[in-house]
């Protein structure tokens, strides 16, 4: 197996030298306090997300610098991800709460090189080669331990023939958008914009009539919160599903239904949702269920602002039996999830997101939304992936790393081709190879 050389790792902080960059809005704040939305996912991993390039022509030692130097210039303008987490310990109950603060104590830059891997290794080979979680900083940490560690991390890995860019994220600091926002961000700096395209928006979301912070029954002592999840041999593969298959299961999933309100992110993953359960062999009987991730920025009225820099996501299931899942077809499927996202209005967030701060229920990753009957789906084929050009070429492929990986979960990306999607799955070998062999799911996917 390929080796990874760690070269270098230092902690770099905002800069306050940008005079030539105007974001028209410099955020200015010292602590954020943090939403149900952010607390949910403490006990869980980090978000983990890279970027595959060809090498630039410019010499290594001035790439790196330059890279180092538009990082510290872009933390300037989201001075949560150079913090910590803080907390409090609150006596009259016993409990603990969380803010972020801005303390500039600087994100992680690991400099690291390996020899021998190549691109095409990365690009071409059937399965996610085991090396790519070695391309990313920060393995096996959770998100709660950002209060010692830090909040953001990157990696740059030279290859023989090219570049990876392997960041990760506390989850509890920002979800998906805002990952992809700051990667975005970063990218123009490190090009020369002069003027960001969109600002962070750092001012937390809190309902009116709405105590913060909010306590939670954890102890950071306990060590039950360290022990070590134990998942079985998984095998990680992406499946290319072009725009016009994509098009093509939307509209057998619509006329099934005679309907016209299935979308095609739920039509492919009714598609993909139908043929994982096959291929588990599951008795008829037993519950199957899809863990959707469901955005609250446009539900909430009036919306969030468009930089929000701060989690807006939720869970929720959509749960069936196995026997029902596959004799009601494609359209029916959809179906199901289409019913209950389409539900989630204005109220039902805020009803949600009152009710979390209530009860707090922490996510574990064995908490039930992976599993030999479950399907978990993360990230989004909407984001801006493919615009995320340093300077020297857009990436070629993105990759995720170890993170939040269990038997059932479900990555998704837009494909390189405009309307294409990449669906990343991890799931148990033998899970895989049966779905690789199912035809009725390979129709729809390019080999």
């Amino acid at each position: 197996m390929e080796e990874i050389q760690v070269i270098s790792t230092c902690l770099v902080g905002a800069t306050s030298n940008n005079e030539s960059i105007s974001d028209n809005n410099t955020p200015k704040v010292s602590k954020i306090e943090m939403t149900p939305w952010d607390l949910q996912f403490l006990l869980l991993d980090t978000i983990q997300k890279g970027l595959l390039f060809h090498k630039p022509k410019e010499n290594n030692t001035s790439f790196i610098d330059h890279l180092k130097t538009s990082l510290s210039r872009t933390l300037h303008f989201f001075p949560p991800l150079a913090g910590r987490f803080s907390t409090v310990k609150n006596d009259c109950d016993d409990t603990v709460s969380f803010f972020i603060n801005c303390n500039n104590a600087g994100v992680e830059f690991t400099h690291a090189v390996s020899p021998k891997l190549t691109v095409s290794t990365i690009l071409d080979s059937k399965h996610v080669p085991k090396i790519v979680h070695s391309l990313f900083p920060s393995n096996n940490t959770r998100n709660f331990e950002c209060v010692t560690k830090p909040l953001f991390g990157v990696q740059i890995t030279e290859l023989v023939d090219g570049y990876f860019i392997g960041c990760t994220m506390s989850h509890s600091l920002g979800d998906g958008t805002c990952f992809w926002h700051f990667l975005n961000t970063w990218s123009e700096i490190s090009r020369g914009y002069e003027v960001i395209s969109k600002s962070a928006v750092l001012e937390r979301y809190f309902p009116e009539k709405m105590d913060d912070p909010i306590h939670l029954p954890l102890k950071l002592d306990d060590e039950k919160l360290f022990e070590k999840f134990e998942v079985p041999p998984l095998m990680e593969r992406i499946f290319h599903l072009s725009k016009e298959s994509i098009g093509r299961l939307k509209g057998k999933a619509n006329s099934e239904m005679d309907d016209k309100s299935i979308s095609s992110l739920q039509a492919y993953l009714a598609h993909l949702w139908r043929s994982v359960t096959r291929c588990r062999k599951l008795d008829a009987e037993q519950e199957v269920v899809i863990s959707v991730i469901v955005g609250a920025r446009s539900r909430l009225h009036p919306p969030l602002p468009e930089g929000y820099f701060g989690n807006a996501v939720y869970i929720k299931q959509v749960e069936t039996s196995a026997g029902e899942l596959l004799k009601n077809g494609l359209g029916w499927a959809a179906m199901q999830m289409n019913k209950v996202v389409s539900s989630q209005n204005s109220e039902e967030v805020v009803k949600m997101y009152k009710s979390w701060a209530e009860n707090p229920i922490l996510f574990t990753k064995g908490s039930g939304f992976l599993g030999n009957t479950n399907l978990g789906i993360s990230s989004s084929p909407r984001y801006n992936i493919y615009g995320t050009d340093f300077g020297w070429g857009k990436p070629v492929a993105v990759r995720s790393g170890m993170a939040n990986k269990s038997d059932g979960k479900i990555t998704l990306f837009p494909g390189i081709e405009e309307g294409s999607v990449d669906i990343e799955v991890c799931l148990l070998p033998e899970t895989l190879q049966a779905m690789e062999n199912d035809q009725e799911f390979m129709e729809a996917v390019i080999n």
